[in-house]
């Protein structure tokens, strides 16, 4: 019996013994339930790539997204990409954790979306409601997953439904070491759910008005735009962030060389404050904006308190930046430039350097 452990660098192949009386090519006799390592694979350069085709009007393998994952093999151990034509694909997406490696590429960014409409309070077929991670357009599982091009979209926004039953999540990404590049990100309460795992996100566009950026996710957001839609208060139109880092973990949320951008009313937007689902007492929120432009929208004071839980217990910082919303007083804390040394890119991921991949 052959099995392999798999991951971007190099694929390791090993055999279990399994029958009695079993030699290897040398002739020595092998005991059952001995293992042994076959051979390494060199993923990175293999010329395995599998690449499916994705569009609605049947010139490609697919006319769904979900028809083309599903195509799937289980525990693929070779990238897959999954290339999707311009248009708009209503359906909910599924890649689970069985499912590493797939890369899925968009003809564009503006023309190739994905999109869905539950929300939590939406009434669920077989009884119950979605809940706020059952409203999600994607779900986002697998390690090494890449997504480039393309929009993500939760279109519901429906102005009759209360508060506490509009979350609509776009997309929930959990995996290991994924890369976001060049992807919208559409939605207004709850927008990305980035929850596990080490997640970078570059050149990328992050729209909604409640919470929109929320999780426990080690994420990089680099170079990307963070726009606050406006929900028509004089007072609060909402927060940018809701993270949950665990208290275990040193590093959650990272804006750097980002943009905080809305139409919304001047001192009216926050950066954040910090959730502890379900109470948890050790959900400690660490999120750090540095080097990155604040519009007028964000709050003189941009941090504050949930559920009970104090904004000045959480993680909170920031480091030169710029902008109208870029105040400084007692209420925002500042990286000294010895602490924002430890605040990079290397470190939030643990090591992994993501611009690796997307260079190959």
């Amino acid at each position: 019996m052959v099995n392999s452990i798999g991951y971007y660098g190099q694929v390791r192949v090993y055999a279990k013994v399994v029958a009695n009386n079993s030699k290897d090519i040398n002739g020595i006799k092998l005991e059952v339930g001995d293992v042994e390592l076959v051979e390494r694979l060199d993923v990175d350069s293999s010329e395995t790539l599998t690449k499916i085709v994705v569009a609605k009007d049947n010139s490609g393998d697919y006319k769904t997204v979900q028809a083309a994952i599903d195509a799937v093999s289980e525990n693929n151990i070779y990238p897959v990409e999954i290339f999707i034509k311009d248009g708009i694909y209503k359906e909910v997406i599924n890649i689970t954790s069985s499912k590493p490696f797939i890369r899925m590429i968009g003809e564009s960014k503006e023309g190739t979306i994905l999109t869905y409409d539950n929300y939590n309070s939406k009434p669920k077929p077989a009884g119950g409601t979605y809940g706020t991670t059952g409203s999600s357009t994607a779900f986002l599982y697998a390690d090494n997953f890449i997504a480039k091009n393309l929009t993500f979209e939760n279109s519901f926004n429906d102005p009759s439904i209360e508060d506490d039953g509009r979350q609509a999540v776009a997309i929930k990404s959990q995996g290991d070491k994924m890369i976001f590049e060049n992807v919208r990100f559409i939605g207004n309460q709850d927008t990305l759910y980035a929850n596990a795992g080490r997640q970078y996100f570059k050149n990328c566009y992050i729209e909604g008005d409640v919470d929109f950026i929320f999780g426990a996710a080690q994420a990089v957001f680099n170079n990307c735009e963070i726009y606050s839609l406006d929900r028509g208060s004089s007072v609060n139109n909402g927060y940018v962030s809701a993270a949950s880092t665990p208290i275990k973990e040193p590093y959650g949320y990272l804006f750097i060389n980002s943009r905080f951008l809305s139409d919304a009313p001047e001192g009216t937007v926050y950066l954040g404050r910090p959730w502890h689902p379900g109470g948890d007492k050790y959900a400690i929120a660490n999120v750090v904006v540095r080097d990155s432009y604040l519009g007028a929208h964000i709050k003189a004071e941009p941090w504050t308190d949930m559920s009970g839980f104090k904004a000045t217990e959480a993680r909170f910082y920031e480091y030169q930046n710029s902008g109208p919303g870029a105040v400084i007083n007692p209420s925002r804390k500042q990286l000294t430039a010895e602490e924002a040394k430890k605040y990079t890119i290397e470190n939030i991921l643990d090591g992994w350097n993501p611009e690796e991949v997307l260079n190959k």
